[in-house]
C-alpha cells in the first residue's frame, strides 16, 4: 500500500454514511429500551428506519412492521423485517466503504453469485426464535437471569446440527455477555451497537440459515494456498483462528484472496498461547502457520472467499514467506464478494502490505505514516497467543495486516518485519501455533502449568465417576 493509495482511502467519508449510521444508532437505542411499549423516542427511531428504506424493495414491509410495532403489536415477522432493514442499512454503508478501499488500492473484486439456501426442519429453530423475540420485547435493560437461563437449552438444541452451529455459538456468546452484565440497568454505558449486531445476526440466522457450503453441490477448488496471516478471534466461551491467504488455482485462473477458519469451544481460564492446544485437531494448518509453509488443497469446498476447512483435503507444501507472497501476488489477487449477511462495516478485513512507513506514537496510540498520510494501528487487536506486540510494531518497517473500519480506517497487524538488536526479524500471529518459541515466554508458561491438560484431566475424572 502506497502513500497515494492511503490518501485516497482516508480522504473523507462516502456520502450518506453518517446519516445511515445515525439511523442504525437510533434503532439500537430503541432495542435497548425494548419494544414492549414503544415511546416517543423509539417511535421516532423506527420511523427513521422506515423512511430510510422507503425507496427500496423493503420499503412497504418495513413501513407495515413499524406501524404495527408502534401500535403495540410485536410479532416475530415484524422483528425479522426490522432486522433485515437494519442489515440493509449497514450493508449499504459496508458497500460504500469497501468500494472506496477497492478504488484506493485498485483491487479487483468478483461479483456476488446468489445461492439458494434451504432451511432445515423448523423444530430446532423454534426455541431460538422465541428467545430472540423475548429479548427484543424486553430490551437490554430488562434482561434478567431468568430470561438468560433459557438460552442454554436453545444452544444445546442447535449445536448437534452442523448448519446451526454458527447460530448456537452466537447465542451462547451473547447470553454470556448479558449474564456478565446483569443488572444491565445499572451499567454506565450499554454496548448497544455490539449487542444489536449480535441480535440482528441471530434473528436472521434463525429465520433463514445459510446454505451448507460443505454439500456436494458447493463449489470446490484445487491448487496451492499461500497463507498471509492469522487473525485470532477469542471469546470467553470460544476461539476461532481465521487464516487469510492467496489461492493459486490449479486450473491457471487468476489468484484469489481467500480465508479459512477453525475454531473450538473454551472456558475463560484458557488464554494466551494455551488456546492453540484447543485446535490440535487441525495439525496441518497449525504446522503451516508455525513454519510459514504453503498448503496444497484438493477439492476443498468454497463459498465466496471462504474455504471450508477439511483436514483430509490439505497437505503441507514448500516454505512460503508471507511477505514475499504479498509482494508478488497481492496486487493481482481477485477478492471475493461479501455474503449479504456479512455486509457490515466492522466485517471489512482486507489484507494489505505496508512498507517504508514511519511509526508515530501519540501517547500510546500508534499510527503508520506514508508520505504524510496516516492510518491508525489497532494495537488492541493483537492477540496474546502470538509473539506480535505493540513494541515490535513500533520498531517495524513492514507490516502485513488487515485494513478495517471502526469509525475510521485502521490497520490490524498480522505480521511485521522489525529491527531488533540491529537484526531484521519477522513476527507473525501464528508463530506459536505448535508451541511457544520465545524462551522467556515458554518459561513463564511452564511455571503457570498446562491449563488445558489440567482441565482435560479433571473432565475425564468426572466422566469416569
Amino acid at each position: 500500500m502506497l502513500g497515494t493509495q492511503l490518501a485516497v482511502l482516508c480522504d473523507g467519508t462516502p456520502a450518506g454514511l453518517t446519516d445511515a449510521l445515525d439511523v442504525v444508532a437510533g434503532f439500537d437505542e430503541a432495542l435497548t429500551d425494548g419494544f414492549a411499549r414503544v415511546g416517543e423516542p423509539g417511535a421516532a427511531a423506527l420511523a427513521a428506519v422506515a423512511g430510510a428504506l422507503s425507496a427500496t424493495p423493503l420499503g412497504d414491509r418495513v413501513a407495515e412492521a413499524v406501524d404495527k410495532m408502534t401500535a403495540g403489536s410485536v410479532a416475530r415477522e415484524h422483528l425479522v423485517t426490522l432486522a433485515g432493514a437494519r442489515t440493509a442499512l449497514l450493508g449499504a454503508a459496508h458497500d460504500a466503504l469497501l468500494g472506496r478501499f477497492d478504488t484506493a488500492v485498485a483491487r479487483d473484486r468478483a461479483a456476488w453469485a446468489s445461492t439458494a439456501s434451504r432451511p432445515p426442519e423448523e423444530h430446532p429453530l423454534d426455541g431460538a426464535r422465541a428467545w430472540l423475540h423475548e429479548v427484543a420485547v424486553t430490551g437490554w435493560r430488562g434482561v434478567d437471569h431468568e430470561l438468560l437461563a433459557t438460552a442454554g437449552a436453545q444452544v444445546e438444541t442447535l449445536l448437534p446440527v452442523p448448519a446451526l452451529r454458527r447460530l448456537a455459538v452466537l447465542l451462547d456468546g451473547l447470553a454470556a455477555e448479558l449474564r456478565a452484565s446483569v443488572p444491565i440497568g445499572t451499567m454506565p454505558r450499554v454496548p448497544t451497537r455490539r449487542w444489536a449486531d449480535l441480535w440482528t445476526r441471530g434473528t436472521l440466522l434463525a429465520h433463514v440459515p445459510p446454505a451448507d457450503t460443505g454439500s456436494a453441490a458447493a463449489e470446490r477448488v484445487t491448487g496451492r494456498l499461500l497463507p498471509l496471516g492469522a487473525d485470532v478471534h477469542e471469546h470467553d466461551t470460544a476461539v476461532q483462528v481465521q487464516v487469510h491467504g492467496i489461492l493459486e488455482p490449479a486450473d491457471g485462473s487468476p489468484p484469489r484472496l481467500v480465508r479459512t477458519a477453525v475454531g473450538a469451544a473454551k472456558v475463560d481460564t484458557i488464554v494466551g498461547p494455551a488456546v492453540w492446544q484447543l485446535l490440535q485437531a487441525h495439525p496441518v494448518l497449525l504446522a503451516a502457520l508455525a513454519h510459514r509453509r504453503g498448503l496444497t488443497v484438493t477439492d476443498l469446498p468454497v463459498s465466496g472467499g471462504d474455504l471450508l476447512w477439511q483436514d483430509d483435503r490439505v497437505a503441507l507444501d514448500e516454505p512460503a514467506d508471507p511477505f514475499a507472497t504479498a509482494r508478488v501476488l497481492l496486487p493481482t489477487a481477485v477478492a471475493a464478494a461479501t455474503a449479504p449477511l456479512d455486509r457490515h462495516p466492522v466485517g471489512i478485513a482486507e489484507p494489505v502490505l505496508l512498507e517504508g512507513y514511519a511509526v508515530r506514537d501519540d501517547d500510546g496510540s500508534l499510527s503508520l505514516e506514508l508520505d504524510g498520510h496516516r492510518i491508525a494501528v489497532a494495537v488492541d487487536r493483537l492477540p496474546s497467543c502470538g509473539p506480535l506486540t505493540a513494541e515490535l510494531v513500533a520498531s517495524s518497517s513492514a507490516c502485513l495486516g488487515l485494513v478495517r473500519w471502526d469509525d475510521g480506517w485502521l490497520v490490524q497487524p498480522l505480521a511485521v518485519q522489525a529491527t531488533v538488536k540491529r537484526r531484521t526479524v519477522a513476527a507473525h500471529n501464528g508463530d506459536w501455533a505448535e508451541g511457544v518459541t520465545d524462551p522467556k515466554v515458554a518459561k513463564a508458561e511452564a511455571r503457570s502449568g498446562d491449563v488445558v491438560a489440567v482441565l482435560r484431566e479433571r473432565a475425564g475424572r468426572l466422566l469416569r465417576k
